[in-house]
């Protein structure tokens, strides 16, 4: 397990030097990849950041799933005796049924709230509350590879604001009949800003001169900039 969204997000605040600072959205513990993080009077586009799209590859297993919908849980249900792997070709028409607009059951191992308690401390007390269905968009979802024994799969997922990969999975193993889990997860892009133009938090601590990695206020996207009140 890495660190938190928040202490990396600390880390790097402490190394800029900076006043304030707020990130997009934070990875699941066991997630990695890009973390957008807001310094000073760039914190002003986080709020709005919270809402834009992001992408990710998913790394899927098969045959078991879990309470936490990853491979920190419990296991709660396995495929039945004798499965030996899911076929590509099952798999590849239930991703088809999975892209567009689709109802996701948040899980309990989230950060939403009930009467101001996150739900992942019900979950972890053995408490299980009923949760509304939440409509999410998936714009893209693709099979980026297939392990030949038909155990794991590799997605690569583009997704609205509130989606849940861990749930995506585990709906794609019912789907199937077989059950399934996340083994891996990173985050690729958040809005315009991709993973390839990002830099680690080492790399950064290391650097000579750290605000050179910060993206300025007029380099940023276009629609990004905060709208001055006239």
């Amino acid at each position: 397990m890495g660190l938190s969204s928040n202490h990396a997000l600390q880390r790097a605040k402490r190394t800029l030097d900076a006043a304030k600072a707020g990130h997009t959205g934070t990875l699941d513990p066991f997630a990695t990849g890009l973390l957008v993080c807001c310094m000073g009077r760039a914190t002003k586009i986080s709020g709005a950041m919270l809402n834009a799209d992001k992408s990710y590859l998913a790394t899927v297993r098969f045959g078991e799933e879990t309470d936490s919908g990853d491979l920190t849980g419990n296991v709660v249900s396995q495929a039945p005796a004798g499965f030996a792997g899911t076929d590509e070709a099952a798999l590849r028409a239930v991703l088809s049924r999975f892209t567009g607009s689709i109802s996701q059951i948040p899980p309990m191992y989230s950060a939403l709230k009930r009467d101001g308690k996150p739900l992942y401390e019900y979950a972890r007390a053995g408490i299980e509350l009923e949760r509304e269905p939440r409509q999410v968009t998936i714009h893209k979802l693709e099979l980026v590879s297939f392990d030949a024994d038909g155990m794991q799969a590799v997605l690569d997922v583009d997704c609205s604001k509130g989606t849940y990969i861990r749930t995506l999975a585990q709906d794609i193993g019912r789907a199937l009949g077989c059950y399934a889990h996340l083994t891996a997860l990173r985050r690729t892009r958040v809005g315009p800003f991709p993973l390839d133009r990002s830099v680690t938090l080492e790399a950064l601590q290391d650097m000579a001169d750290p605000k050179t990695a910060l993206l300025e206020m007029n380099e940023l996207p276009a629609g990004l900039m905060p709208v001055k009140p006239n």
